[in-house]
């Protein structure tokens, strides 16, 4: 998206076709003197989902004909006052298929963001993780602040549209004033649609919901699946909760010591580095490369059409154009997954004969806008859990500054992720800290898997978390592939490590690597 503070880390999210959600509170529900922990849920069919979530149709039935469940969690609105408003927290389940006396509770995913709704992302991968589900239930959810979940809500769909055309790389003063103003009417809109909700969408809020959902799901300890900014929402419940961790496996890992300011540099390298892979790939293959001689070609001739957008945009889905942002935009959610790499050259190809309409979709799928013109509220919940979390508010004379720096790790990416930093300066609420801390003493192990290729959180992001999460708790595995995250890949090294763990208890070799 042009510019929260950090591309989205969420691929799963913004590429899945959007199946499932269910029906949950919004606000407050009034002041309650209930033990929230002995809340019992009532589990029934999904519905279809709102829009909040994505859209679309009801999930379909699990292998067998089960159908999937949906319920509603009941939650404190501010955790500082447990006894007072409550908001709703939308859940959904898959329940376990194997043998009954091998039952080991439920599996907790949550699969990024922030922003993502796991209500409707679980079922569209539910088939990717069958192996588990012999053993636990499969539990997602929407977030706090997002989906069904007290979603927050800013700009209406026309004003979206707007916002995502705008120009996130201003070249001189007029652009900056403008990528400025537009950044605080956004936030003017969160503030105004979404007051109440704002202050409690922080991660921590997020991780202690996680601690009365496991309570109220009946088990002992959370065992949980964190899949990129998931990790780091996985690393603070460890913090807060170390002797509640069953078994834990953080994927696609954030890297919890940076500042957003560092998230967005590292991420400038990430996407460059995957951006050089793709380049590598098309033009070493049998085949002529459609887009490229060689790989420098390739690159070039992308940097020459984002160059020529920004004067200049061409037909994407009409009547909207393709312009420099919304090109570089799809760009980067094509390098999520070496699966896309196909969509990336097909786009370019027609880009380059004037069709944007490829890349307007990659675009719209990042930005959570369907087919029929409405938006998800992932941007909008993005950036304030994003803003919520972190502390630091840039200026444009600091981005400024910065752009030479921003520019040397990515040619391409530097200045869009650069000017996406100045999305929380105008924000409400104060952030809580540079940082998360994920330090977890006493917590069971938890299995990091770091992917060399991944451009949404770099790899060097899974040995940082294993040495926040401290002595005897982090235990690392490499996956050497592409594309964000490591379980997905449908990689058997990876799998088997991260199966053997959740399933059975084996603790891989620290240090492990596939390929």
């Amino acid at each position: 998206m042009p510019n929260p503070p950090r591309l989205r880390a969420a691929a799963l999210t913004a590429s899945v076709v959007l199946l499932s959600s269910v029906l949950a509170g919004c606000g407050g529900d009034g002041a309650q003197d209930e033990d929230l922990s002995a809340q019992t849920l009532s589990w029934k069919e999904c519905p279809a989902p709102s829009q909040a979530e994505g859209g679309g149709g009801a999930p379909s039935p699990l292998p067998g004909g089960d159908e999937w469940q949906c319920a509603t969690l009941k939650a404190p609105l501010d955790w500082d006052e447990p006894k007072g408003d409550t908001i709703g927290l939308a859940l959904i389940r898959a329940k376990a298929s194997g043998d009954k006396s091998k039952h080991i509770g439920s599996l907790v995913f949550n699969f990024g963001g922030p922003g993502g709704s796991g209500v409707t992302t679980l079922p569209a991968f539910g088939t990717d993780y069958a192996k588990l589900r012999t053993r636990y239930d499969l539990v997602s959810f929407d977030p706090r602040g997002v989906g069904r979940s007290a979603p927050v809500e800013c700009e209406n769909d026309q004003q979206l549209d707007a916002y995502f055309q705008q120009d996130a790389t201003p070249d001189d003063a007029a652009e900056r004033t403008e990528l400025l103003d537009n950044t605080r009417k956004f936030n003017a809109a969160c503030e105004k649609n979404s007051k109440k909700v704002l202050p409690q969408v922080r991660t921590t809020d997020a991780a202690r919901d996680m601690d009365l959902m496991r309570q109220v799901l009946g088990d002992t300890k959370l065992h949980y699946f964190g899949i990129s900014y998931g990790t780091e929402l996985g690393g603070v419940y460890a913090h807060l909760f170390p002797k509640n961790v069953g078994r834990a496996v953080f994927d696609g890992v954030v890297d919890p010591t940076q500042t957003s300011e560092q998230g967005s540099l590292g991420q400038a390298e990430g996407f460059q580095l995957a951006l050089d892979n793709f380049a590598k790939d098309c033009t070493s293959k049998v085949e002529d490369c459609p887009v490229g001689d060689t790989a420098q070609d390739v690159k070039d001739r992308i940097a020459k059409l984002l160059e020529d957008l920004d004067s200049k945009p061409i037909p994407g889905i009409l009547p909207r154009q393709l312009t420099q942002t919304a090109a570089t935009n799809g760009i980067a959610q094509s390098l999520y997954s070496k699966d896309f790499w196909e969509y990336l050259t097909e786009g370019l190809e027609q880009a380059y004969d004037g069709d944007g309409r490829i890349l307007m979709l990659l675009s719209d799928s990042m930005n959570g806008r369907s087919e029929n013109g409405e938006y998800s509220n992932i941007s909008a919940a993005n950036i304030a859990i994003n803003c919520a979390d972190d502390k630091p508010r840039y200026t444009a004379d600091f981005v400024q500054e910065k752009l030479p720096e921003f520019r040397a790790a990515s040619p391409l990416f530097g200045d869009f992720l650069a000017w996406g930093m100045v999305s929380c300066t105008d924000w409400a609420v104060p952030g809580a800290a540079d940082h998360p801390d994920v330090s977890a003493a006493g917590s069971a192990p938890i299995l990091v898997v770091g992917n060399t290729g991944d451009p949404a959180t770099p790899y060097e992001g899974a040995r940082k978390m294993v040495d926040a999460l401290g002595k005897d708790v982090g235990v690392e595995l490499t996956y050497k592939g592409q594309g964000h995250g490591a379980y997905d890949s449908k990689n058997k090294c990876v799998q088997s490590a991260v199966n053997g763990y959740l399933l059975d208890g084996k603790v891989p070799t620290a240090g492990t690597v596939c390929s």
